[in-house]
Formats: structure tokens, sequence, C-alpha cells
């Protein structure tokens, strides 16, 4: 049988998702609890892969397996084996052609941005600290001209594996909630750091740095070099996945315990 799951973590004491030699991953975490619970090597298929310092609120996975269990037991056992900077939230038994990546039909990450003079000693591993004021309605302007079905190689690490720069983002929501700046963006699929790069450019905007159309003129230089930097990893959120009805998955909060 095939079971979907998911999952929350902490990113910041990982090396990202995928299991690398020697590293500490959330994938290799969670392999061994599943191997653990189901009593026999198991691999997973993630809707997306994380790197290091970055956190899910709703990361999708499925696996297969020929062991019987009830889906509390599965969440009950597997969380038993986890620690504590990892946890399934929910377990649903789904067809054979159901895919954790392939039968995504949207992926939403929140970037948090912590936006005050002074530092924070709460949310240091939770989100961007930056002291200089952000005028969250130049950034949503400069993001609105990101939105559509563009060539996003100025957005792109330079280690991406994607086959194509070409992405279509559904959406980009740029809000303040006191010191607090969330941006949501939402599309099909994401190039490596693309979140993150986006981010590194609204924010030169946000400070009056950069005008409101240096958006738009890198996202046509198709050039990384003429972006801004990439943003820090630990304000970013794997938030959710979208999937089609058929299967019925839960859904989760899309908001961060401090929002």
């Amino acid at each position: 049988m095939r079971v979907a799951l998911g999952v929350e973590y902490d990113g910041t004491a990982f090396s990202g998702w995928q299991v690398q030699p020697s590293q500490r991953t959330v994938q290799g975490c969670i392999e061994d609890a599943l191997t653990k619970v189901a009593n026999h090597p198991v691999r997973v298929v993630a809707a997306g892969r994380t790197d290091s310092g970055v956190h899910a609120l709703q990361q999708v996975i499925h696996f297969d397996t020929n062991v019987q269990r009830n889906e509390r037991n599965w969440v009950l056992g597997l969380n038993s084996n986890l620690p504590k900077d990892i946890n399934i939230t929910w377990a649903r038994p789904v067809d054979d052609d159901f895919s954790a990546r392939f039968s995504a039909k949207s992926r939403s990450y929140r970037y948090v941005i912590f936006n005050r003079i002074g530092r924070s000693a709460i949310h240091a591993n939770r989100m961007w600290w930056l002291f200089a004021p952000l005028d969250e309605q130049k950034m949503q302007a400069a993001a609105d001209q990101l939105v559509g079905h563009h060539d996003f190689s100025a957005f792109r690490a330079k280690l991406c594996q994607a086959h194509s720069p070409i992405k279509t983002v559904e959406s980009i929501k740029v809000t303040r909630q006191g010191d607090c700046i969330a941006i949501d963006v939402k599309a099909q699929s994401f190039l490596h750091h693309m979140v993150r790069n986006i981010v590194g450019v609204l924010v030169p905007i946000g400070e009056g740095r950069k005008p409101i159309e240096w958006a738009g003129q890198v996202l046509e230089s198709k050039d990384r070099s003429q972006g801004g930097i990439t943003s820090a990893p630990e304000g970013l959120y794997f938030v959710n996945v979208d999937y089609p009805e058929q299967y019925k998955l839960p859904t989760v909060s899309a908001f961060p315990v401090v929002w």
C-alpha cells in the first residue's frame, strides 16, 4: 500500500531535506524512523526539497509498504521515533498513482522578515532580521512584476538542476503585522533558491535603495548577477502543497505561530 504523510520540521539543525553522507538531514531521520516502524527499509518521495536552515509547516511525502497500520498508529509510531524538531501531523492511505512530487498542483512558501532596529532573542532562527525600515507597499508593487509565466534565470541558483528556468508564479503577497513582514509566494514549482532570491530583490526596494522598476529589470535580464543577494534561509517556510481533491489530503495552518 502507499501512504502519504504530512511533515513539519524546524530546519535549523539540519543540512537540508535530502539525504547526504555523514550529514543530519530531515529525509534521513524520517526514513530511519519509518524503517523501524514498518520493520523494513523505506524510502520516501517528497513534494519538494528544502535547504539547510529552511523550515516546513506542511511538507508532504509518500512511501510504499506491505505493513498494515491505521493512520493514528503511523503518526504516533513515527513521532515516538523522530527527534523533537520533526513531527508527523497526519497519515493517509492513497492510491498507487499518487505522487507527493508529481501529483502536486501548486506549492506555497512564506518568507518572514523581522523588521526592527533591535534583534530578537526569540526569533533568531525563525526570521531574517533587518534593522533598516522596509516599505511593504513598495515591495508589493515590485513583486507584482514577477507574477506570471516568466524565465526566472535571474532568480536561479548556480547549481540548480531544473531542466528549464521557465516557471509560472501564481501570486506573491507582501503583508506586515507589527515588526513582521511576510512574503507569500505560490507556484506549481520553483527553481533552487528562487524564493530567497526574490526576497533578495524585494528588500533593497523596500529599503529605498532600488526603484520599484528594478524587479522587472532583473527579471528581464535573465542574469543572476544582476539580482540581489540570496536571503537568509531561516526566514523561509515550506507552507503547503495543493493536490487534486480526489486524494482528500488534510490541510494545516499556513502561518508560523508568531504570526
